[in-house]
């Protein structure tokens, strides 16, 4: 799915303009600039729906004096267009384990640290892979290893004045489910294997992104003791053989009801009853809670899978435009981002700046694991936290000091996607 944001007029989308249902991820329509100037800057933002909200945009395009476009595409596909297409956008808003290809086409450019203001301010999670010196790396791609511009263009995890991605936006995820699929079970005690238990046949769902749901699948194997990974982030062929050869009899047996690629899919997924464990993402777990779905989200004894978002310079950038897509960098540190993103459960590489920004009992909610003092919005507006509510797993902290994995682009991905896309052809049969 495609949808431009920013032009005259309302969002487009490809598929006739069609609306997710009211309350799982309808999209907002908040006031656009009524006056687009040839004298202001206009930056092109490419990327997913994990960061490119409209009420980010339009304050974004208030406070820097520019005009900005977001370009929301999937995962992949937003991948493929970076890789193609450097004339296409400025900024590449995405994930560490999407940069490798990119990087590689050589489509975006080093972002020099010197320039980004409150980079001493980053936190520990980005530029060491963990969150304190005893919390486990997590395997896989770390957004550490994919940071720093190394000698010879390569990326690494050698510090360095130059960046491949400004770390912004991250989460640790697992999957939720329906209480009643499992009476009585402690969502702290949750573990992976749950995702193919007996009793969730026919009412599993997985989100499509190999990158993303081949690991979810994989910690579901790896807890029932199905397989036995070398090293789970990077699997070799014959182990990707192994494990999509699990996942198809299982798809044989009746076990999945659907993949999914957006969080507005999985949300619906599960309101409407087909899916009633899955991999989830917070934008759909919120979604869920204000449409009053009674889900629960797992803490999985084995640990979250990780993910950490970033942006990038398209290589094309120079000049002026070039120092407009910094301060644009530079605002997504500012703080007031970070407490939109906070309202959709994600976390910010500086979260300090984030704390000013966020009333305190906000704050103690999302980043403190403390009971919700009162009720609590959304990205929205909405009512998404009820007061007494408790964001499962604790602290940012001990989220983040409970990693297995982390999304990761593998050095058989190619291989990877070619067996996943077989699967899940398989699944839409």
């Amino acid at each position: 799915m495609k949808r431009i944001i920013g032009k005259p007029g309302k969002a487009m989308s490809d598929k006739g303009g069609k609306r997710a249902k009211k309350g799982l991820g309808a999209e907002q329509d908040l006031p656009s600039p009524a006056v687009h100037t040839a004298l202001r800057p206009h930056l092109r933002v490419l990327g997913t729906e994990i960061t490119l909200l409209e009420q980010l945009r339009v304050r974004a395009e208030r406070d820097l004096g520019i005009d900005i476009t977001f370009e929301m595409l999937d995962f992949l596909s937003a991948q493929c267009k970076a890789a193609t297409e450097p004339d296409a956008f400025d900024i590449y808003d995405q994930c560490f384990h999407n940069v490798d290809i990119v990087w590689f086409w050589r489509a975006i450019q080093p972002i020099d640290t010197q320039r980004i203001s409150l980079w001493g301010e980053v936190n520990e999670l980005t530029k060491s892979g963990r969150i304190s010196a005893y919390a486990p790396m997590g395997r896989g791609d770390a957004p550490v290893n994919k940071l720093y511009v190394q000698p010879g263009l390569s990326l690494g995890p050698l510090q360095s004045g130059r960046i491949s991605m400004l770390p912004t936006v991250h989460n640790f995820d697992s999957f939720a489910y329906l209480p009643d699929l499992f009476p009585g079970a402690d969502p702290g005690d949750a573990s992976w294997s749950w995702l193919l238990d007996e009793r969730a046949k026919g009412r599993l769902a997985l989100v499509d992104e190999p990158a993303i749901g081949v690991f979810d699948a994989a910690l579901a194997c790896e807890a029932r003791g199905d397989i036995r990974f070398a090293d789970i982030g990077n699997m070799t062929a014959p182990e990707i053989d192994k494990l999509m050869t699990l996942l198809s009899a299982r798809r044989r047996e009746g076990y999945f009801c659907g993949l999914w690629k957006t969080a507005a899919e999985s949300a619906e997924l599960m309101a409407d009853g087909r899916a009633a464990i899955q991999s989830m993402w917070s934008p759909g777990t919120s979604a869920l809670m204000r449409a009053g779905v009674p889900i629960r989200e797992a803490v999985p004894r084995e640990g979250y899978r990780a993910w950490h978002g970033g942006m990038c310079l398209s290589a094309r950038l120079s000049g002026r435009l070039l120092d407009v897509a910094y301060e644009y960098l530079n605002w997504w540190l500012s703080g007031w981002p970070g407490a939109v993103m906070a309202r959709q459960g994600y976390y910010m590489s500086v979260p300090e700046r984030v704390r000013d920004a966020l009333p305190p009992e906000e704050w103690d909610y999302w980043y403190e694991g403390a009971p919700a003092s009162r009720d609590l919005p959304g990205t929205d507006g909405e009512i998404t936290v009820r007061a007494g509510s408790l964001r499962p797993g604790g602290s940012y902290r001990e989220r983040a000091s409970h990693i297995a994995v982390w999304n990761t682009t593998m050095d058989e991905h190619n291989y990877l996607v070619r067996r996943w896309s077989q699967f899940a052809a398989a699944c839409a049969r």
